[in-house]
């Protein structure tokens, strides 16, 4: 999970737009963590990943509507990280922490950027 975090905050703090292979590939390795370790994570994991899923969420949506060549991709990319950052929701609910909990840790994650 620390890997994926560092590698989103060195690209939020790029100038420039990443190009889509190396954004297809830190999707793709996103994803494929999240299959492969989900039921082990705790509540810190949980923020983190939800946190993570959110902004490549919302970037492959803008570059949806943006994109010519790769909007099929990113709407995809798009689908895919809503469903786990609303899993990962789910899961803390479940756990006890209520949204409001939810919202502040994952701004506290934002704020450490």
């Amino acid at each position: 999970m620390e890997t994926l975090f560092h590698k989103l905050k060195e690209y939020l703090h790029m100038d420039e737009e990443i190009p889509f292979e190396e954004f297809s590939r830190y999707y793709k390795d996103l994803i494929s963590f999240l299959n492969s370790n989900f039921s082990e994570f705790n509540q810190d994991d949980c923020i983190k990943a939800r946190f993570i899923s959110t902004i490549v969420q919302g970037n492959a949506d803008s570059r949806s509507k943006s994109s010519r060549n790769n909007g099929k991709a990113f709407k995809k990319m798009k689908i895919k990280c809503a469903f786990w950052a609303d899993a990962i929701n789910y899961r803390l609910l479940k756990e006890g922490i209520n949204q409001q909990q939810i919202e502040e840790a994952t701004q506290a994650v934002s704020d450490s950027i």
